[in-house]
């Protein structure tokens, strides 16, 4: 279980290249914003894997084209997450079908309450690891800053991108309306840039990650 659509494909494109040289091992992917019907038709195939979002894959386990009740392993991936985006009852209502003999692993930021409740009820003898936090990932990464007004933003990200032609980013906005704004605005000015957010299609997202990939988007303006 994954909490966005994009992760969950994220995880089951590695598992694929992980198991490519096992071919009795087949891998699905289903979440929401895709047409239910190829899902359910790839679900009869009978994948040893699921990788899903958690709201689709209730909806699938309602209309009876998946089954909980014999999984070896359940793995709830950015749990805190999960729950932050509003998920508690999907992955009570999942995890409620599927067997106690089942082996749970849990990866989570962070370890909030609610988070602990999980473990308390759906975890026999959990063992848990914790990565120091002193531990520091890519410690030779410099953070720089700038202070400017709202107003001056897209003339100061000009000025970064004139600088360094190279440059190859993302830029976080707080809204939907403002990656759209910022993008364009840049566009207009001749500048690779484009917005990724939640009111776009999952095609159209997956059409602008891919040019990002391919380096056709040199700024990827994108909320959270």
């Amino acid at each position: 279980l994954a909490p966005t659509r994009e992760l969950g494909q994220q995880i089951s494109g590695q598992l694929k290249d992980f198991s490519s040289d096992m071919p009795r091992v087949r891998v699905e992917c289903v979440y929401g914003g895709a047409a239910i019907t190829n899902q359910i038709s790839a679900l009869r195939k009978s994948p040893q894997i699921v990788v899903a979002t958690p709201g689709r894959l209730l909806d699938l386990m309602r209309r009876k084209a998946i089954r909980l009740d014999e999984v070896n392993y359940v793995i709830l991936d950015e749990a805190d997450e999960m729950l932050n985006m509003g998920f508690r009852e999907e992955l009570d209502a999942i995890l409620q079908e599927t067997p106690d003999s089942k082996v749970t692993w849990l990866f989570s930021a962070t370890m909030p309450g609610a988070i602990r409740k999980i473990v308390q009820r759906d975890m026999t003898d959990p063992v848990e690891v914790t990565i120091s936090p002193k531990s520091r990932v890519n410690a030779n990464i410099e953070h720089q800053y700038v202070i400017a007004q709202s107003r001056d933003r897209v003339d100061v990200l000009r000025r970064f991108m004139d600088n360094q032609p190279d440059l190859f980013g993302v830029a976080f906005c707080r809204t939907k309306l403002g990656t759209q704004q910022v993008a364009m605005k840049l566009s207009a000015m001749g500048y690779r840039a484009e917005a990724i957010h939640g009111d776009l299609s999952q095609q159209q997202r997956n059409q602008v990650m891919q040019r990002f990939k391919s380096g056709h988007i040199q700024l990827l303006v994108a909320t959270e």
